[in-house]
């Protein structure tokens, strides 16, 4: 039987409730206010709480505060007086489930608990049955074992817990979606939705539509009223991939959605208050953006807040080997499917220049030849080596009288943004290092040229 909490600094409150209750067969413990509540939810499971929204020192929705921020897992009712309806309707904007007025009636409170545990249940339910989908799909793990690549999980995780906007940086097919993921189920807005916007894929007449919805209409094939984005993902995280893309008026009303929390629809005067966590993520060099007028910097310097760039799989060759048996054992059928030595060498050696997403399509394609055979040999690979790994072997020697090193770097780094039309990222890549590396490189370059 469910087991539920009930706080209220009112002890005579907590007695009639936990009669009610108990006649019906709950397990009912009881809270004299918001802290000892928070205390005893810490420590203990509780399929609901029941909570009065005034108490002293700890209210009721300080202690919602609290069990989001901690990532409880409890749904919550509030108690409310008659004239403190209008706060209990605007808790539920912020995750409460429901809320009782006073006096009440134990009908109405038997049918409010039902209702609730009812739902939780099934909540619960959608988040294991999202769970093993995510197993089967393998959509929901992040696979690696270099250490680049768990310095950048440990970035995610860090952030997970915070609510700082997130900016991802990295090539197309490096996971950038994957980690936004990560960083929304890690944190404690996991229970709610995760929606993910591809900027360039809205035509840019329709992406304020998208993400604010619009007015039955407010343009002419508006003929009924649509949630946007922002509303529909209230309570969790918003993932605007390809920001980058996003046209300048789009992005100055994202700008002001971001500051003051509140979203207007196309054709609407009334301002809706939404919660959501952003997370943005881009291929491109905003600061190029920014700097060629395509991109306003304001807002470049509000979703930049903690950014986290995704290393290329060239420059994590040690993942390869666990890429590839994570892809084996989702795309084959017959698990007795093995990969040879020498095709394994030829997928460590390979550049990989589409990045993970590569490497997948390459082992389902690998899987499906290897159906009856039981092995993925070289022959099936034969098609990568038309485009072999980078080496670091060059034709450069050493003049007798030496060289200026630092001369040297610098003649490099302005070849390579030459090469690149002035993409940092791009540059970075022809150089073979990261996009920070470069960017130490850069600034040394410019200082010596100023």
């Amino acid at each position: 039987m469910a087991r539920i909490l009930i706080a209220d600094d009112e002890q005579r409150m907590r007695h009639l409730l936990s009669i009610i209750l108990k006649k019906k067969g709950y397990e009912v413990e009881e809270a004299g206010d918001g802290l000892q509540a928070l205390d005893m939810l810490t420590s203990t499971h509780f399929d609901l709480l029941i909570s009065d929204i005034k108490m002293p020192g700890l209210d009721g929705k300080g202690l919602l505060r609290q069990i989001k921020k901690q990532n409880i897992g409890c749904p919550v009712v509030f108690i409310t007086a008659f004239g403190t309806v209008e706060s209990a309707v605007e808790a539920m904007r912020d995750g409460v489930m429901d809320f009782i007025t006073k006096p009440f009636e134990q009908d109405r409170i038997v049918l409010t608990v039902e209702r609730i545990l009812g739902m939780s249940r099934i909540l619960e339910e959608n988040r294991e049955l999202k769970k093993e989908l995510r197993k089967i799909s393998g959509s929901g793990e992040i696979v690696y074992q270099s250490e680049v690549m768990q310095q950048t999980i440990d970035l995610a995780a860090h952030v997970a817990r915070e609510e700082s906007s997130v900016l991802i940086l990295g090539e197309s097919g490096t996971g950038k979606e994957l980690l936004a993921r990560y960083i929304h189920d890690s944190g404690h807005r996991a229970s709610g939705s995760f929606v993910p916007v591809n900027c360039a894929a809205i035509p840019q007449g329709l992406i304020e539509s998208e993400l604010f919805g619009h007015e039955k209409g407010s343009f002419t094939s508006a003929s009924s009223k649509n949630i946007g984005k922002f509303e529909f993902s209230s309570g969790g995280t918003l993932f605007l991939d390809e920001i980058g893309d996003m046209p300048l008026e789009a992005q100055s009303k994202l700008l002001r959605v971001l500051q003051e929390k509140k979203i207007q629809r196309v054709g609407g005067k009334k301002e809706i208050d939404v919660d959501v966590r952003i997370v943005c993520a881009t291929n491109q060099s905003l600061e190029n953006l920014v700097s060629e007028g395509r991109f306003r910097s304001d807002l470049y310097y509000r979703i930049n807040v903690f950014p986290i760039e995704i290393p290329p799989l060239r420059e994590r060759l040690q993942d390869v080997t666990a890429l590839v048996e994570h892809f084996k054992q989702r795309f084959a059928t017959d698990r007795s499917i093995r990969v040879s030595n020498r095709a394994m060498d030829v997928l460590t050696r390979y550049s990989w220049p589409g990045n993970v997403r590569e490497l997948a399509n390459v082992m389902e394609r690998a899987c499906i030849l290897a159906r009856g055979k039981g092995l993925i040999d070289e022959g099936m690979l034969s098609f990568l080596k038309t485009a072999p790994a980078q080496t670091n072997e060059f034709d450069f020697r050493l003049p007798p009288n030496g060289i200026d090193l630092e001369e040297f770097e610098m003649d490099l780094v302005q070849q390579a943004l030459e090469a690149a039309d002035n993409n940092q990222s791009a540059a970075a890549r022809i150089l073979g290092l990261t996009r920070a590396k470069f960017r130490v490189l850069l600034k040394q370059y410019q200082e010596r040229r100023g």
